[in-house]
Protein backbone atom coordinates (compact mmCIF):
# COMPACT_ATOMS: atom_id res chain seq x y z
CA UNK A 1 0.00 0.00 0.00
CA UNK A 2 1.35 3.65 -1.11
CA UNK A 3 -0.54 6.92 -0.07
CA UNK A 4 -4.40 7.25 1.19
CA UNK A 5 -6.38 10.43 1.15
CA UNK A 6 -8.15 11.41 3.73
CA UNK A 7 -10.05 14.61 4.91
CA UNK A 8 -9.56 16.84 8.01
CA UNK A 9 -11.47 15.74 10.74
CA UNK A 10 -12.21 16.48 14.12
CA UNK A 11 -11.50 13.21 16.41
CA UNK A 12 -11.62 11.47 13.31
CA UNK A 13 -13.44 7.98 13.83
CA UNK A 14 -11.82 4.18 14.32
CA UNK A 15 -11.73 3.57 10.68
CA UNK A 16 -9.77 6.85 9.72
CA UNK A 17 -6.80 5.97 12.25
CA UNK A 18 -6.89 2.37 10.83
CA UNK A 19 -5.84 3.82 7.52
CA UNK A 20 -2.93 5.75 9.29
CA UNK A 21 -1.21 2.86 10.88
CA UNK A 22 -1.55 0.59 7.08
CA UNK A 23 -0.60 3.05 4.55
CA UNK A 24 2.81 4.38 3.71
CA UNK A 25 1.84 7.87 3.52
CA UNK A 26 -1.50 10.04 4.20
CA UNK A 27 -2.56 12.97 2.63
CA UNK A 28 -4.75 15.08 3.83
CA UNK A 29 -6.83 16.91 1.54
CA UNK A 30 -6.17 20.67 1.79
CA UNK A 31 -7.71 22.34 -1.10
CA UNK A 32 -11.58 20.95 -1.24
CA UNK A 33 -14.18 23.16 0.16
CA UNK A 34 -16.13 22.49 3.16
CA UNK A 35 -18.71 19.31 3.09
CA UNK A 36 -21.23 20.32 6.07
CA UNK A 37 -22.58 17.56 8.37
CA UNK A 38 -19.13 14.94 7.97
CA UNK A 39 -16.62 13.96 10.52
CA UNK A 40 -14.88 17.55 9.17
CA UNK A 41 -16.06 19.31 12.23
CA UNK A 42 -17.87 16.42 14.04
CA UNK A 43 -17.58 12.91 15.75
CA UNK A 44 -19.25 10.36 17.16
CA UNK A 45 -18.87 8.98 20.75
CA UNK A 46 -21.08 6.81 23.06
CA UNK A 47 -22.75 8.11 26.01
CA UNK A 48 -25.21 6.89 28.40
CA UNK A 49 -27.90 7.11 26.40
CA UNK A 50 -26.43 5.63 23.28
CA UNK A 51 -24.73 7.40 20.12
CA UNK A 52 -23.86 11.14 20.92
CA UNK A 53 -23.07 13.97 18.03
CA UNK A 54 -20.64 16.07 19.14
CA UNK A 55 -20.25 18.65 16.37
CA UNK A 56 -17.75 22.39 16.43
CA UNK A 57 -19.79 25.24 15.08
CA UNK A 58 -18.51 27.13 12.60
CA UNK A 59 -19.06 30.52 10.73
CA UNK A 60 -20.67 31.10 7.27
CA UNK A 61 -20.47 27.32 6.47
CA UNK A 62 -21.33 26.57 2.66
CA UNK A 63 -19.49 24.08 0.20
CA UNK A 64 -18.06 27.32 -1.82
CA UNK A 65 -15.47 27.96 1.08
CA UNK A 66 -12.28 26.17 1.08
CA UNK A 67 -11.40 23.76 4.12
CA UNK A 68 -8.77 25.90 5.03
CA UNK A 69 -10.73 29.12 5.55
CA UNK A 70 -13.01 28.20 7.82
CA UNK A 71 -13.68 29.62 11.24
CA UNK A 72 -14.91 28.24 14.47
CA UNK A 73 -17.89 29.94 15.48
CA UNK A 74 -17.79 31.41 19.53
CA UNK A 75 -20.48 32.91 19.62
CA UNK A 76 -21.73 29.99 21.69
CA UNK A 77 -19.64 27.68 24.66
CA UNK A 78 -19.15 24.55 22.69
CA UNK A 79 -15.75 23.72 24.13
CA UNK A 80 -17.40 23.56 27.63
CA UNK A 81 -20.29 21.47 26.24
CA UNK A 82 -18.02 19.07 24.50
CA UNK A 83 -16.05 18.69 27.40
CA UNK A 84 -18.73 18.08 29.70
CA UNK A 85 -20.32 15.17 27.05
CA UNK A 86 -16.58 13.54 27.44
CA UNK A 87 -16.41 13.35 30.83
CA UNK A 88 -20.03 12.02 30.97
CA UNK A 89 -19.16 9.32 28.33
CA UNK A 90 -15.76 8.19 28.96
CA UNK A 91 -14.91 9.34 33.22
CA UNK A 92 -15.27 5.83 34.05
CA UNK A 93 -13.44 4.32 31.50
CA UNK A 94 -10.21 2.85 32.27
CA UNK A 95 -7.83 5.40 30.76
CA UNK A 96 -10.06 8.67 30.36
CA UNK A 97 -8.10 10.22 33.25
CA UNK A 98 -4.63 8.58 31.58
CA UNK A 99 -5.09 10.88 28.62
CA UNK A 100 -7.75 13.70 29.02
CA UNK A 101 -5.19 16.47 30.28
CA UNK A 102 -3.50 16.07 26.73
CA UNK A 103 -6.79 17.15 25.59
CA UNK A 104 -7.45 20.04 27.37
CA UNK A 105 -5.94 22.25 24.80
CA UNK A 106 -9.78 21.56 22.63
CA UNK A 107 -11.48 22.69 25.17
CA UNK A 108 -9.23 25.53 26.60
CA UNK A 109 -7.57 27.19 23.95
CA UNK A 110 -9.58 29.40 20.74
CA UNK A 111 -7.92 27.95 18.01
CA UNK A 112 -9.30 30.17 15.11
CA UNK A 113 -9.34 27.77 12.09
CA UNK A 114 -10.62 24.76 12.34
CA UNK A 115 -8.24 23.11 9.92
CA UNK A 116 -5.38 24.19 12.13
CA UNK A 117 -7.48 22.40 15.47
CA UNK A 118 -7.95 19.49 13.64
CA UNK A 119 -4.50 19.42 12.70
CA UNK A 120 -3.30 19.19 16.27
CA UNK A 121 -6.32 16.89 17.23
CA UNK A 122 -4.44 14.37 15.12
CA UNK A 123 -1.13 15.15 15.85
CA UNK A 124 -1.94 14.64 19.29
CA UNK A 125 -4.08 11.38 18.92
CA UNK A 126 -1.05 9.45 17.04
CA UNK A 127 1.28 10.52 19.79
CA UNK A 128 -1.29 9.04 22.30
CA UNK A 129 -1.52 6.17 19.83
CA UNK A 130 2.05 5.74 19.70
CA UNK A 131 2.04 5.71 16.03
CA UNK A 132 4.25 7.81 13.78
CA UNK A 133 2.37 7.96 10.30
CA UNK A 134 4.03 10.53 7.36
CA UNK A 135 1.20 12.51 6.67
CA UNK A 136 1.19 15.51 4.73
CA UNK A 137 -1.13 17.71 2.63
CA UNK A 138 -2.32 17.94 -0.67
CA UNK A 139 -0.84 20.00 -3.33
CA UNK A 140 -4.29 20.80 -5.52
CA UNK A 141 -7.55 19.15 -5.63
CA UNK A 142 -8.24 16.92 -7.67
CA UNK A 143 -11.06 15.26 -8.10
CA UNK A 144 -10.47 11.36 -8.46
CA UNK A 145 -7.33 9.34 -6.39
CA UNK A 146 -6.48 6.21 -5.67
CA UNK A 147 -7.24 4.98 -2.28
CA UNK A 148 -9.64 8.14 -1.52
CA UNK A 149 -11.71 7.99 1.11
CA UNK A 150 -11.87 11.85 1.83
CA UNK A 151 -15.83 11.68 1.64
CA UNK A 152 -16.50 7.82 1.71
CA UNK A 153 -15.11 7.87 5.52
CA UNK A 154 -19.01 9.97 6.61
CA UNK A 155 -21.28 9.64 9.17
CA UNK A 156 -23.72 9.30 6.59
CA UNK A 157 -24.44 5.61 4.98
CA UNK A 158 -25.14 7.42 1.60
CA UNK A 159 -21.38 8.55 1.26
CA UNK A 160 -20.24 5.71 2.32
CA UNK A 161 -18.86 2.56 0.36
CA UNK A 162 -17.71 -0.63 1.38
CA UNK A 163 -13.96 -0.96 2.80
CA UNK A 164 -12.52 -4.48 2.44
CA UNK A 165 -9.42 -3.38 4.30
CA UNK A 166 -11.22 -2.42 7.14
CA UNK A 167 -12.87 -4.39 9.99
CA UNK A 168 -14.17 -2.98 13.08
CA UNK A 169 -13.65 -5.94 16.02
CA UNK A 170 -15.57 -5.53 19.19
CA UNK A 171 -14.23 -4.07 22.40
CA UNK A 172 -15.52 -3.90 25.89
CA UNK A 173 -17.29 -0.01 25.70
CA UNK A 174 -18.28 1.67 28.65
CA UNK A 175 -21.89 0.94 28.60
CA UNK A 176 -21.77 -2.21 27.23
CA UNK A 177 -24.23 -3.17 29.92
CA UNK A 178 -26.57 -1.24 27.99
CA UNK A 179 -26.06 -1.57 24.54
CA UNK A 180 -24.31 -3.69 21.73
CA UNK A 181 -20.81 -3.02 20.50
CA UNK A 182 -21.22 0.03 18.76
CA UNK A 183 -18.51 0.01 16.37
CA UNK A 184 -16.53 2.98 14.43
CA UNK A 185 -16.56 5.53 17.20
CA UNK A 186 -14.64 8.54 17.51
CA UNK A 187 -10.60 7.55 18.19
CA UNK A 188 -11.54 8.54 21.75
CA UNK A 189 -14.02 5.96 22.35
CA UNK A 190 -10.69 3.15 21.68
CA UNK A 191 -7.96 5.62 23.33
CA UNK A 192 -10.57 5.84 26.36
CA UNK A 193 -11.06 2.23 26.71
CA UNK A 194 -8.31 0.13 25.40
CA UNK A 195 -5.48 2.63 26.09
CA UNK A 196 -2.16 1.41 25.56
CA UNK A 197 -3.56 -1.77 23.22
CA UNK A 198 -5.70 0.79 20.93
CA UNK A 199 -2.30 0.30 18.70
CA UNK A 200 -2.88 -3.10 18.35
CA UNK A 201 -6.16 -2.74 17.65
CA UNK A 202 -5.94 -0.57 14.64
CA UNK A 203 -3.23 -2.81 13.21
CA UNK A 204 -6.12 -5.78 13.52
CA UNK A 205 -8.12 -3.80 11.66
CA UNK A 206 -6.86 -5.17 8.07
CA UNK A 207 -9.53 -7.02 7.05
CA UNK A 208 -7.78 -10.26 5.40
Amino acid sequence: MNTVFLSSAYFPPIQYFSKLVHYEKVSIEAHENFLKQSYRNRCYILGSNGIEIVTVPVQKANSRLPIKDIKIDFSENWQRQHHRALEAAYSSSPYYEYYIDDLLFVFNEKEVHLWELNNRILNTCCNLLEIDPTIEETQKYQKTLPNDFRNSIHPKKSFQKIDNEFSAKPYTQVFSDKFDFTPNLSILDLLFNLGPESELYLLNTLQR
